[in-house]
């Protein structure tokens, strides 16, 4: 048996894979842009196989662990009454924050104006956008007509609500329900070492990764973008380091320091994969390991967390709205800003957290203001990074709820959650 990996071992060496594969990547792209081999056999082939497996190894834990994990926390709780309070405030929190990301983003865009004398001509791209299903749609959607279909699709919302039924019909069932409980927390136990497991391959996953990225996009489909970029960039920043830490300090008073010391590990393995989804594992046992949140609050939190905190894409929704407009000369109205930030937020509600989702969601922003769809094309060179980062964003938010809500609950481990060392293995060792 192998020796086992501490968490800060881990992180170090997941931050040398990212550098390390950023590095080799951006040579790829300078100095074998036009090699054949190396594109198809190195970047399209090695590269690209190493990360999709590493990928494809995460989201093959993220259903089972969602489940599993959902159905013994809401067991945990044991009032019903517990788990709609939660609910509502983990909803509101979540749809608050969001509301505040798409304002914040809106208002440094009309600071800078961001697209103000570019040239639409320039850009021979075509985006064919997707129309979003009505909000009816998606609360009716909630409901899964077929529960093993939902398990097998992913779809993470109708997971949750199957789950949260399945829990409280086991707390009620007394003494048999405490039979299929046990076989749950059994199952729970056998799912999390899976993930410690897959999470020992990330840095060579994390490298693959990255390196294909920038391989393939390079750095020369930033600079015609620069201010969208920078723009966007400024704005998600403001929101994960002011408007998170304040919530974090107001509703639990809890340091954000040594928050923001404990999420290296999803935040990178957000930002390598893209995918909020695929990253809820490590998010997962981070918040519950690391911060102190109880099983009963992060297996509600995080997963839903996953689905419909989209801050991230919101604010790129809304800078990215104010890019197309001036770049196509049409002035937006003080209603047509309202309208975005109410349509970006209802729009993250039962949105997939997967890489890319963040344009399909905007081609409903764009025609609820009555600007032309084909902008997307504008942006799409540059979406690839920003949809690494705006993920980061996404998950730090999780995590956020995740401890204000436990916090509330009294589901806090306040101990924990300033031990710098809660979740190494050798502090498990020591408490098993």
């Amino acid at each position: 048996m192998t020796a086992p990996i501490s968490a800060h071992q881990l992180t170090r060496r997941i931050l040398v894979a990212m550098l390390g594969g950023a590095g080799l990547g951006i040579l790829l792209n300078l100095l074998f842009a036009q090699s054949v081999w190396v594109q198809e056999y190195l970047v399209g082939g090695a590269l690209h196989v190493a990360g999709a497996l590493f990928v494809a190894s995460l989201k093959m834990m993220v259903v089972p662990l969602v489940f599993v994990s959902l159905v013994c926390g809401v067991t945990a709780l044991g009032d019903v009454a517990a788990l709609g309070r939660m609910s509502l405030k983990a909803i509101v929190l979540y749809l608050a924050t969001t509301a505040i990301a798409i304002s914040i983003a809106l208002t440094l865009a009309g600071l800078v104006s961001p697209g103000a004398g570019f040239d639409a001509g320039q850009s021979q791209a075509e985006f064919t956008g997707r129309e979003a299903p009505p909000i009816s749609q998606v609360f009716i959607n909630l409901i899964p007509t077929n529960p093993v279909a939902a398990l097998a699709e992913g779809n993470m919302l109708q997971i949750i609500v199957f789950a949260i039924l399945f829990g409280v019909a086991i707390t009620l069932s007394g003494e048999r329900g405490r039979h299929v409980l046990n076989l749950f927390s059994d199952l729970d136990v056998v799912i999390m070492r899976m993930v410690e497991i897959i999470m020992r391959l990330a840095p060579y996953g994390v490298f693959a990764l990255i390196a294909k990225t920038f391989a393939t996009q390079g750095l020369d489909l930033i600079l015609p973008l620069l201010t969208y970029f920078l723009t966007l960039t400024a704005a998600l920043a403001i929101h994960a380091f002011s408007t998170y830490p304040l919530l974090l300090r107001t509703f639990t008073g809890l340091s954000p320091r040594r928050f923001f010391s404990k999420l290296r590990d999803p935040a990178t393995f957000a930002f390598s994969t893209a995918s909020s989804g695929a990253t809820i594992p490590v998010t997962l046992r981070t918040v519950e390991q690391k911060l102190g949140v109880h099983n009963s609050v992060a297996a509600f939190t995080v997963p839903l967390g996953a689905t419909l905190n989209m801050d991230g894409t919101a604010m790129m929704q809304g800078v990215a709205t104010v890019f197309i407009a001036n770049v196509y000369g049409i002035d937006l109205t003080l209603f047509d800003y309202l309208t975005v930030v109410l349509t970006a937020t209802l729009a993250s509600i039962g949105t997939a957290a997967v890489p890319g989702v963040g344009l399909v969601m905007l081609t409903m922003v764009l025609n609820q203001v009555g600007l032309p769809v084909e902008g997307i094309a504008l942006i799409i060179g540059v979406d690839r990074l920003l949809d690494m980062l705006r993920t980061v964003v996404n998950v730090t938010g999780d995590c956020a709820v995740s401890c204000i809500v436990a916090k509330g609950e009294g589901k806090l481990d306040a101990a924990r959650y300033m031990d710098p060392n809660a979740g190494s293995v050798e502090q498990a060792a020591s408490q098993a």
